[in-house]
């Protein structure tokens, strides 16, 4: 029972070699098997139109969005049974779009965790979106302990993950107060290894969690974008945000002439800092953050 029905890296027919030996809605993003103990879950970047958002934040994390064009996403049908798949005995395989009707097997993965997330709908509206955060089957993340001190709004709005929903008042203020919080924050936190990207600080109650191209100047898209974010301790963090300090595309710092030097050497910013993991994709982001250094 413990075997896996398919092989990595392999192309499937989606139809023929996955639905019609194992059951599950051929369509559904979020596929449940009634006949066998198995939810397939499939991702592409067709499902963008709807706010959906998926990727592999670390090479052990990987984040799903949940199911629902339109409206806030709730925990019913597939969301639930993803929510749920472990007590219920359910396992969980990833595929991965290739060409129209065939999918990729990326693996068996397990649900470590789930929050809320500010997205948008089919038709461009700001809704509350579900986040799944799945790790591969048998990895143990030693973080999960100190990840359990992270906030979390779903206990705070759907006690019993399920029971109760944010009336209208309620979800616009629960959505306005996810920037930086909740799962675009744990996104974060995973992307950059649970330390500070500058000074390696590891305490993740301290760190903080900002985009690189602010909110307020971000599409739909880039404000979902975990590679719009950076982690920073406190004293980087509002250096950053407040363009005192950048980073060149080596990862080396930048500081603002604004600010005398010995000032910076006072708050221990010595000028030889260095990231050493941007990826291609936050430079993007980052060559906009040194146009409005100070």
């Amino acid at each position: 029972m413990n075997k896996v029905p398919f092989i990595p890296t392999r192309i499937y027919n989606r139809r023929a070699d996955i639905h019609a030996l194992y059951g599950g809605n051929w369509q559904s993003g979020i596929s449940p098997s009634a006949s066998h103990p198995y939810i397939f879950i499939f991702s592409g970047e067709s499902g963008s139109q709807h706010g959906y958002k998926d990727g592999w934040d670390s090479p052990n994390v990987f984040s799903y969005t949940g199911e629902g064009q339109l409206g806030d996403m709730k925990f019913s049908k597939g969301n639930l049974a993803l929510r749920d798949h472990i007590q219920n005995g359910k396992r969980v395989f990833l595929f991965e779009s290739y060409t129209k009707g065939y999918v990729k097997f990326i693996g068996e993965v397990e649900l470590f965790d789930v929050d809320f997330i500010e997205t948008h709908d089919t038709s461009g509206t700001t809704r509350i979106g579900i986040k799944f955060f799945f790790k591969p089957k048998g990895i143990i993340l030693k973080v999960l302990k100190d990840m359990a001190l992270e906030p979390s709004i779903v206990d705070e709005y759907d006690p019993g993950y399920g029971v109760m929903h944010p009336n209208e008042t309620e979800r616009k203020g629960l959505v306005t107060s996810r920037v930086g919080q909740g799962a675009y924050r744990k996104r974060i936190i995973h992307r950059w290894e649970y330390k500070c990207a500058v000074t390696g600080f590891d305490k993740l109650k301290i760190l903080i969690a900002s985009h690189i191209l602010p909110w307020s100047e971000a599409d739909n898209n880039q404000r979902l974008d975990v590679h719009n974010g950076i982690l920073l301790s406190p004293v980087y963090d509002a250096l950053f945000d407040r363009h005192l300090i950048s980073f060149e595309n080596t990862g080396k710092i930048i500081l603002s002439d604004s600010i005398e030097s010995h000032a910076f050497q006072r708050l221990n910013v010595t000028g030889n800092e260095k990231i050493k993991n941007l990826s291609s994709h936050n430079l993007q982001y980052m060559e906009k953050h040194r146009l409005r250094l100070s």
